[in-house]
């Protein structure tokens, strides 16, 4: 695969609508050519102790941010016509699922990818989290879980096993 988007999502709690960061990297020709990263105010608006253990974010980071429709329109146009690649695809695709049907917004049917279920079938690791298999495929990984790092890594596994 050399031309598609790698998508990776933050929640602020269990709710999948409750995107509140975002990263996209786009490919094409097997070349990064664009990455996005942005912070969204989510729906519902409150962050789990737990989510905030994961990637660090409260709600004094995204109150003052642009709510998902917003940062969609920035999106939208960088990765049309590209197939999503998403490290444990379900997750992702739900959450975009979720936030298109919290804002009453048609979803696209975006193809998606799973990098995780191909890091299953082609790595033989003793665990296949994001920045294990990264670094299985030669991306030394930092700031795990910022959405944008995390959609760079997909990326690189992606371009290494899809």
């Amino acid at each position: 695969m050399q031309d598609f988007a790698a998508i990776d999502f933050e929640t602020a709690n269990g709710r999948r609508s409750s995107v509140c960061s975002v990263g996209v990297v786009v490919v094409r020709g097997g070349q990064i050519v664009d990455r996005f990263y942005s912070l969204i105010r989510p729906v519902p608006n409150y962050y789990t102790y737990w989510t905030t253990e994961v990637h660090g974010l409260t709600r004094d980071d995204t109150d003052g941010q642009p709510e998902f429709p917003e940062v969609w329109e920035q999106i939208k146009d960088r990765i049309a016509g590209l197939p999503l690649v998403a490290h444990n695809r379900p997750f992702d695709e739900s959450c975009l699922k979720a936030v298109f049907a919290e804002y009453g917004m048609e979803y696209p049917g975006y193809e998606f990818h799973c990098t995780l279920a191909a890091s299953r079938r082609c790595l033989d690791l003793p665990s296949h989290q994001l920045h294990i298999s990264a670094a299985a495929c030669g991306y030394d990984m930092e700031n795990h879980h910022h959405a944008l790092a995390d959609a760079e890594a997909c990326a690189a596994i992606a371009l290494k096993i899809l």
